[in-house]
C-alpha cells in the first residue's frame, strides 16, 4: 500500500524539467540553461522555456526562484555516506571548516546533508523546491546520478572529488595520482624493494587515482606491482587487508596506505606481527590529518589541504551563483609528502 507509482511520485512533486523541455521544443540542458540565465540561448528558445515553465506552474523548483529573481540564500553540503562514518573520519570535519570559513560574511546559510542513493527521490524534491541557491556534492561512490538529477533541476553543483559518473558538473579535487608516485619515490628512495599498497575503494576516484600512482611509481623502478589489497576509509578495513598482505608477503618491507584513518589499523597490524616501523615495514599514508601526527610512530603522509578542498569548491559554487564568466570546469589542487618517523 506504501509504494509509490511514478505518476503518483510526479503529483507530488510538480512538473519536471523533461516537461518543460518537451512542451517549450528544446533540450532539457536549453531549460537548464536558461533558469540559470546561461548565455548563448536564443531569445525564441528563452521566451518558450518561460512560456512553458509558467503553463506547467513549474514553482516547486529551482526555475520559479530563479525568474522570479529572489533567492534562499542558502546552500547545501551533501555527504554520501553514513552518519557514523562522516562523524568519525577528520576529513569530513576539515572540509566543512573550509566551507564554512568561506561563507564568512556572506549572509549564506549552510545546510549538512547526509544521503545514500535510496534516499535521492526525496533529497531531489527537496533541494529542487526553493530551499537552496546550489550544492556541494562530496564523498560520492561509484556512477552515482545524484550530481546529474541536480544539473538537470537546474540546480548549480560543484562536486568534491572527481566524480565517476557526471561529466557535466564542475569539480574540484587533490592531486592524488601525484601524491600517490610521490609516495612511492619516497619509499624506493629507502631502498625498498617489496612495496605494497592498502588502497581505498575502487567505486571512488580517489581510491584509483592514488593506487594509480603506487602502480606507476613502481613502474618507474622496475618493481613489481603485485601487492594489492583493498579497504574503505577505516581503521578496521586497514587491518584486515594488513593482516591479509602480510600472509601473501611476509617480506614486504614497505606499505603505501590511501589515507590515514586507514593506516590506524594497518600500524595496529604491524605492531601485532613484531613488525618495526619503519626498519622492517615503512609505512605512508595520505591526507596529513591530525590522525597522523599522533599515531604510533608519527606517520610519513601525502598532505592534501582538506579545508583548502572545501574553501575552493566553495567559491567555485558560489562563482556560479554570481554569474562570474571563465570559471573553470575543474580544479587539481597540488599534494605534498610530510615526513616523519613511519619512513
Amino acid at each position: 500500500m506504501n509504494d509509490m507509482t511514478e505518476i503518483d511520485r510526479q503529483r507530488r512533486s510538480g512538473p519536471r524539467i523533461e516537461e518543460v523541455a518537451r512542451l517549450a521544443g528544446v533540450s532539457k540542458s536549453t531549460v537548464s540553461r536558461v533558469i540559470n540565465g546561461e548565455p548563448y540561448v536564443s531569445a525564441r528558445a528563452r521566451d518558450a522555456v518561460h512560456e512553458a515553465i509558467a503553463r506547467l506552474r513549474y514553482s516547486p523548483n529551482q526555475a520559479a526562484r530563479s525568474l522570479a529573481g529572489s533567492k534562499a540564500n542558502a546552500i547545501a553540503l551533501i555527504i554520501s555516506e553514513a552518519g557514523s562514518r562522516v562523524l568519525g573520519d577528520p576529513f569530513f570535519a576539515g572540509m566543512l571548516r573550509g566551507v564554512h570559513a568561506e561563507l564568512a560574511g556572506r549572509h549564506t546559510q549552510l545546510l549538512l546533508m547526509l544521503s545514500r542513493p535510496e534516499g535521492h527521490d526525496d533529497l531531489v524534491d527537496y533541494l529542487g523546491g526553493g530551499h537552496v541557491d546550489g550544492a556541494l556534492l562530496v564523498s560520492l561512490h561509484g556512477d552515482d546520478p545524484l550530481p546529474q538529477r541536480l544539473h538537470e533541476i537546474g540546480l548549480p553543483v560543484v562536486v568534491g572529488g572527481r566524480p565517476l559518473g557526471a561529466a557535466s558538473v564542475p569539480f574540484v579535487d587533490s592531486d592524488n595520482f601525484t601524491g600517490g608516485l610521490e609516495a612511492v619515490r619516497h619509499l624506493v628512495s629507502l631502498g625498498r624493494k617489496r612495496v605494497a599498497t592498502v588502497a581505498g575503494p575502487r567505486d571512488m576516484a580517489a581510491g584509483l587515482d592514488r593506487l594509480s600512482g603506487w602502480r606507476r611509481g613502481l613502474g618507474e623502478a622496475k618493481l613489481a606491482a603485485d601487492l594489492v589489497a583493498e579497504a574503505d576509509f577505516t581503521p578496521e578495513s586497514g587491518a584486515r587487508a594488513m593482516t591479509e598482505l602480510l600472509a601473501r608477503a611476509p617480506d614486504l618491507d614497505a606499505v603505501f596506505v590511501a589515507a590515514d584513518i586507514i593506516a590506524l589499523g594497518v600500524l595496529q597490524v604491524l605492531h601485532a606481527s613484531g613488525r618495526r616501523i619503519p626498519q622492517d615495514v615503512a609505512v605512508v599514508g595520505f591526507d596529513d590529518s591530525l590522525l597522523a601526527s599522533t599515531a604510533t610512530p608519527p606517520l610519513t603522509t601525502v598532505r592534501q589541504d582538506v579545508e583548502q578542498l572545501g574553501r575552493t569548491m566553495t567559491w567555485r559554487l558560489l562563482g556560479e551563483l554570481a554569474g562570474e564568466d571563465g570559471l573553470p570546469p575543474s580544479l587539481l589542487l597540488p599534494t605534498s609528502l610530510v615526513r616523519r618517523a613511519s619512513a
